[in-house]
C-alpha cells in the first residue's frame, strides 16, 4: 500500500461526511404536496411533550416511550416567562436547560418541531409571556407596540442563538419552527407584528429553516402570513376533509399538516375531568394519515402544572386550569402507557414501521399513610418572615405587577377608621378581584370573594379594627382575552359606599419560607396556636424501601398549596374538584431520609387533619360549589367548554 493511501482514504471519508452534512435539509415540495427530508419524501408523526411540565430526570423516559410508540418527532413550546424571570436575567439551568432537552430528544432519535412563541398559550401562566411586561400598564401584548417588540427582540436575541446549532441543516434535530401561536384567534390581525417576527427569525436563524404558523380553521385569515407555511389544528370530532380544504385556501400546494390533533383536553377547576374516547382518537388519526398528511398529537404526554404555573381562560367568566395536565393523553401524567397509546401505535403501524421492543411497563406506584398533619401556625403569624422587607404603603391598593410580584400571594392590610355596628357589605367594583380574596377581620377569616363570582360578605368592626385581605393569583389568562390580566386588587374595596384607603401591601415569599422553614419551627415551639386559617400544616414521613411514584390525596381539606421537601407541587382544591390527587414523582422523595410535606390551607381544615398517598390518581370527582352565583351565568349552568387554542 502506498504510504499516502491511509491519509487519502481519511480525506475521502471526511469529504463524504461533509457532503452528507451539507445535504441535510427539510423542505416543502409544493409540486408533490409533501415534505422532503434530505431529498427523500417524508411525513412526520409527532407528539407534544413540554419539558417544563416534566422533571428533568424523567425527560429521557418520556421521550423513549414516545419513540417506541412509533413517533418520529416531538413538538414542544419554549415559555419565555420560565426562562427570563426578570428583564435581562435568564435561567437555563436544571429543568430549564433547553439544550439538554434537545440533546435528550436527539438521543431518542426524535426530530423536533419547535414552538418558541413569543406567545405559546399551552394553558401556561400568561401564555408564556413574562408578567413583568405588565409593569408597563399601557403595553399592548402580541402587537407591533414598540414596547412589546423591544422586549421580544431582546429575548429572541438570547434564545434563538442557543437553538441555532440544533437546526437540522446545521446537524441538529430541529426541522421546523413555529412563528407565534394561533395568532388568528387573538382577533387583532396585526400583520405588521407577524412580519416583524418573521424577519426576526430569519435574521437570527437564516433562510434555510422552515418557518410555519398554526391556527384553528377560523383563525387562518389573521394567523397566516405569506412566506410562512400555514398549518391547521383540529380534533377527532372534526371533519378532516372539510378542514383540510379550508387550509388549501391558504396553502394550495404542499403537505397537509395538523399541528395539534387533540388526544384529550384540559381541565378547569369546577368542571368535569375532560376525556376523548380512544376509538374516536384512533379513527381520526387514521383518517389524517390516509390523506398522506403530517400530524402532531397534542398532547402525547401532558405532565403537571407544578407550582403556580397554570394558566386560565376567559369565557365570560374566569376559568383557572388545574394542577394536573394529564390531558387524557396517550402517556399518563405519571408517564405510563395507556390503552389510547396502544390504539394509536396500532394505527401508526399501518403506515410506517414501529421500533422493535415493547414499551416499558407502568412505573411502580406506592401507598402510604394516612399521616396526621400538625399545625405550624397561621399565615399572619409569619408575616415578618414572609415579607422581611416590610410592607409597601399606598393610599389605594396596588396590583401584583406594581410591586413586582409575579405569582402566588399578596396580603393587603388596612384599619377601619370608623365604627361599623351594622353588618355592612365589603365589595370590590368592576369585578376588581384577581383572583381570590380571603378576608380576615382581626385575624379571623370572615369569607371569600372571588373573580367572576358575586358574593355577599358583611362585616362589622370598631375604629382600629384590622382588615386583612389575602389575594391569590390563580394563574394569568393564557387564552380567550385580548386584555392584560393584572393581579391583586384592581379597584379599591368599598365597605358599604365608603372607599377603603391607607393600604399596606405585603408581597409574600411563601416558597422561601417553606424551603428553609427554620423561623416557622422556632415560632411553632414558642407560640402554640389554636387552629385558624389560612395556616401552615406539616408532617414528616420516611419513604425507606418505598420505591415508586405516588398521588397525594387530601380528603376533607379545602383549598391551598402543597410542598414536598420544599418543592412546590401545586394547588389543591379538593372541595371544588375535579382533581382530587396531586402527582408526586418518585425523584421528589428521599428514600434514605425523612421527607417533609407542608400544606398552606387557605379556607377550612378537616376535623381529622390527615392525608394519604395513593397508588392511583383521582382526577374526576363530585363538584362542590361553595359560593352564590356567577356574574354572567347562574350556578349550575356550567358545561364543558371547547376552546380552539393552546
Amino acid at each position: 500500500m502506498p504510504p499516502d493511501l491511509p491519509s487519502l482514504l481519511l480525506r475521502l471519508v471526511i469529504l463524504l461526511l461533509l457532503s452528507q452534512a451539507e445535504a441535510r435539509s427539510f423542505v416543502v415540495d409544493r409540486q408533490h404536496d409533501r415534505f422532503l427530508l434530505d431529498g427523500v419524501p417524508f411525513r412526520y408523526i409527532s407528539g407534544s411533550l413540554h419539558y417544563f411540565r416534566v422533571p428533568r430526570v424523567l425527560w429521557a423516559d418520556r421521550l423513549l416511550k414516545m419513540k417506541l410508540s412509533g413517533l418520529n418527532a416531538v413538538q414542544f413550546y419554549v415559555p419565555w416567562n420560565y426562562h427570563e424571570p426578570e428583564p435581562g436575567i435568564y435561567n437555563f439551568n436544571g429543568s430549564r436547560d433547553l439544550t439538554a432537552f434537545l440533546n435528550e430528544a436527539a438521543k431518542a432519535n426524535l426530530l423536533v418541531i419547535l414552538r418558541p412563541g413569543p406567545y405559546i398559550c399551552a394553558e401556561w401562566e400568561m401564555g408564556g409571556l413574562p408578567s413583568w411586561l405588565l409593569r408597563n400598564r399601557d403595553i399592548h401584548l402580541r402587537t407591533s407596540d414598540p414596547a412589546f417588540l423591544h422586549a421580544v427582540d431582546s429575548w429572541f436575541k438570547v434564545l434563538l442563538p442557543k437553538i441555532y446549532p440544533f437546526l437540522y441543516h446545521n446537524g441538529g434535530n430541529i426541522i421546523s419552527i413555529q412563528v407565534e401561536n394561533e395568532y388568528g384567534s387573538y382577533k387583532v390581525c396585526d400583520f405588521k407584528y407577524m412580519r416583524h417576527l418573521a424577519g426576526l427569525f430569519r435574521a437570527l436563524l437564516g433562510d434555510e429553516i422552515l418557518l410555519f404558523t398554526t391556527d384553528g380553521p377560523q383563525g387562518l385569515r389573521c394567523g397566516s402570513l405569506q412566506g410562512l407555511y400555514a398549518t391547521v389544528d383540529f380534533g377527532p370530532a372534526d371533519n378532516v376533509t372539510r378542514i383540510f380544504s379550508l387550509l388549501r385556501e391558504y396553502e394550495p400546494h404542499g403537505p397537509l399538516v395538523n399541528s395539534e390533533y387533540y388526544t384529550g383536553w384540559l381541565d378547569y377547576w369546577g368542571q368535569n375531568h375532560s376525556t376523548r374516547s380512544t376509538p374516536a382518537v384512533a379513527r381520526g388519526l387514521e383518517r389524517i394519515l390516509k390523506l398522506g398528511a403530517s400530524v402532531n398529537m397534542y398532547m402525547f404526554h401532558g405532565g403537571t402544572n407544578f407550582g403556580y404555573w397554570n394558566g386560565a381562560d376567559d369565557k365570560g367568566y374566569f376559568l383557572p386550569i388545574t394542577t394536573s395536565y394529564d390531558y387524557d393523553a396517550p402517556i399518563s401524567e405519571a408517564g405510563d402507557p395507556t390503552p389510547k397509546l396502544f390504539a394509536i401505535q396500532n394505527v401508526i403501524s399501518k403506515f410506517q414501521e414501529i421500533p422493535l421492543g415493547p414499551l416499558p411497563p407502568p412505573s411502580p406506584k406506592m401507598k402510604l399513610g394516612p399521616l396526621t398533619m400538625s399545625l405550624d401556625g397561621n399565615l399572619l403569624s409569619f408575616l415578618d418572615f414572609l415579607c422581611p422587607e416590610g410592607p409597601i404603603h399606598s393610599v389605594l391598593p396596588l396590583t401584583f405587577e406594581a410591586v413586582k410580584l409575579d405569582r402566588g400571594f399578596m396580603l393587603y392590610r388596612t384599619y377601619m377608621t370608623y365604627t361599623v355596628s351594622e353588618p355592612t357589605p365589603l365589595w370590590v367594583p368592576n369585578n376588581g378581584i384577581h383572583d381570590r380574596a380571603y378576608v380576615m377581620v382581626d385575624g379571623v377569616l370572615k369569607g371569600i370573594l372571588e373573580r367572576s363570582l358575586k358574593e355577599e360578605l358583611y362585616l362589622t368592626g370598631k375604629v382600629g379594627t384590622r382588615l386583612d385581605i389575602l389575594l391569590e393569583n390563580m394563574g394569568r389568562l393564557s387564552f380567550g382575552s385580548n386584555h392584560s390580566d393584572f393581579k391583586g386588587l384592581l379597584e379599591p374595596p368599598l365597605l358599604g359606599q365608603t372607599v377603603l384607603t391607607g393600604w399596606m401591601m405585603f408581597p409574600l415569599k411563601v416558597d422561601k419560607l417553606v424551603k428553609w422553614w427554620i423561623p416557622l419551627q422556632l415560632m411553632k415551639r414558642a407560640q402554640p396556636q389554636a387552629p385558624s386559617v389560612p395556616a401552615f400544616y406539616s408532617a414528616k414521613f420516611p419513604a425507606l424501601g418505598l420505591l415508586g411514584d405516588t398521588f397525594l390525596y387530601l380528603p376533607g381539606w379545602t383549598k391551598g398549596q402543597v410542598w414536598i421537601n420544599g418543592f412546590n407541587l401545586g394547588r389543591y382544591w379538593t372541595m371544588r374538584g375535579p382533581q382530587q390527587t396531586l402527582y408526586v414523582p418518585r425523584p421528589l422523595l428521599f428514600g434514605s431520609s425523612i421527607n417533609k410535606i407542608t400544606l398552606l390551607e387557605l379556607e377550612d381544615v378537616p376535623h381529622d387533619p390527615q392525608i394519604q398517598f395513593l397508588d392511583k390518581p383521582i382526577l374526576n370527582s363530585t363538584l362542590h360549589w361553595g359560593y352564590n352565583y356567577l356574574l354572567s351565568e347562574p350556578q349550575g349552568s356550567y358545561e364543558p367548554i371547547e376552546l380552539s387554542g393552546h
